[in-house]
């Protein structure tokens, strides 16, 4: 469950505002404490992990001792950061040159880092077979002039549809035969509200807004609200109007919930019964398991229906985690090592992962998707294979730019939701927003290259 999910995204843009501020210090460093060579030739490696779930430590922590136990010629000392002074204590690590060896770091985090010289490159020092076991749309998520800096981990679907089965054959739907579309949709959802219980529950408010639409906003558009060099605003274009109009029916028909309680990643109000649908990310999943496993025998998933009816297009985008290793770090080949055998080796390593999170997150390799396949838990799981092929498959990066875009895109989202505008002025709004974080930030041809 990413009930941080908004903690996060604010700590990755101090981290980042971190890396700028370590890119522009000039100070040479010294590179960090953790890389110096132990007795007998033995490279100490230090491994910041940013804190979880709890199932996640403990992962952690047994991999790492297994790794050290496993040969003598790196030694890993794993730490772990609490989510709300991850920012602050990396910041100040990399002031005074004992930034970690190797961290987690969010894709989000890694055009920044990179441009700032943060993060090693990591071609040469990971086998060429790791990279060719990844995934093609994830595989640009860690690369940046087609150049890779980071290890992917996993990826978590923004946008997944959940829908309560008996209830959809209560209003006469077919329940194997999920909505395609938007339209579709917006039925479904009429159908479906019924006294207390709602048709369903998708974000409303702005911060929300601004990140669990970007699959949606790619899916109307085919881009986000920016030009690709980030040189001006998009959000006028015109096939955003079917995306503002989503949004508009679903809150102002009364087929959602028109003052919710908790957030878009708490999947409690589907839980509880008080709405028939839910737009959530596949994180969702772990919360229904863990706190309503009742459910389950009634909940189906779905990719988020398309614009027009196409599953091919993007509904979701992919967050998560990788690896990266500090390019300061004294031991770079020992670091990548550890990033090698963790995430990027053996697939056993990384199908218990998942197994252990309940499968409410995704594989990025090939081969661990194999090792799945033939794994009598994965293959039993209700939900696994779909989110897989349907959603994952066909989903994209998060946007590398600063969160005060996605923000005055999703203030206009909201506004017009809620009545408060209408979509030709919410859009120009949006755009001139933009355009003044644009100008304000000197955004202009900064957009990393991925490719």
């Amino acid at each position: 469950m990413r009930q941080r999910r908004l903690t996060i995204l604010v700590a990755t843009a101090a981290v980042s505002a971190s890396l700028v501020l370590a890119g522009c210090s000039g100070s040479g460093g010294s590179g960090s404490t953790g890389g110096n060579a132990g007795s007998g030739g033995t490279a100490q490696i230090t491994f910041w992990q940013q804190q979880f779930e709890p199932y996640q430590q403990k992962w952690f922590k047994s991999y790492v001792d297994k790794f050290n136990a496993s040969q003598t010629a790196v030694k890993v000392k794993l730490q772990v950061v609490p989510a709300d002074t991850w920012a602050q204590k990396l910041k100040a690590a990399q002031a005074a040159g004992t930034q970690p060896d190797v961290a987690t770091t969010n894709y989000g985090g890694i055009p920044a880092g990179v441009a700032n010289g943060q993060f090693a490159q990591l071609d040469g020092l990971i086998p060429d077979k790791a990279w060719s076991d990844l995934k093609p749309n994830v595989s640009n998520f860690v690369q940046v002039a087609g150049k890779h800096y980071a290890y992917p981990m996993l990826v978590e679907p923004s946008t997944v549809l959940y829908y309560r089965t008996d209830l959809v054959k209560a209003a006469g739907l077919d329940p194997k035969s999920p909505p395609k579309t938007w339209a579709e949709l917006l039925t479904w959802a009429e159908k479906l509200t019924n006294g207390n219980v709602k048709g369903m529950t998708i974000a409303s408010v702005a911060p929300e807004l601004g990140w669990s639409s970007w699959g949606l906003q790619y899916n109307a558009c085919g881009h986000l609200p920016i030009n690709d060099d980030w040189s001006a605003a998009n959000a006028k274009d015109p096939c955003y109007t079917k995306l503002f109009e989503l949004y508009q029916t679903l809150f102002q028909k009364g087929w959602m919930p028109q003052q919710p309680k908790v957030g878009y990643p708490d999947a409690t109000p589907y839980g509880q019964g008080q709405v028939a649908m839910m737009a959530n990310g596949s994180w969702a999943v772990g919360q229904l398991k863990q706190s309503y496993p009742k459910m389950i025998a009634n909940t189906a998933v779905a990719a988020f229906p398309s614009v027009d009816g196409d599953p091919s297009k993007p509904t979701a985008t992919l967050g998560g985690w990788t690896l990266t290793v500090d390019s300061k770090s004294k031991n770079k080949e020992a670091a990548a090592k550890f990033v090698d055998y963790l995430l990027a080796g053996d697939p056993a390593i990384m199908s218990d992962f998942f197994k252990q999170s309940g499968f409410s997150k995704y594989t990025v390799r090939t081969s661990v998707d194999e090792a799945l396949a033939g794994d009598k838990d994965a293959t039993a799981d209700p939900f696994m294979k779909v989110i897989s092929e349907q959603v994952v498959a066909h989903g994209k990066a998060e946007p590398a730019y600063p969160f005060d875009i996605s923000l005055a895109f999703s203030t206009a989202i909201e506004s017009v939701m809620k009545g408060k505008a209408d979509i030709a002025k919410a859009t120009q709004t949006a755009n001139d927003a933009i355009d003044r974080v644009i100008k304000q930030q000197r955004l202009a041809g900064t957009a990393p290259q991925a490719g």
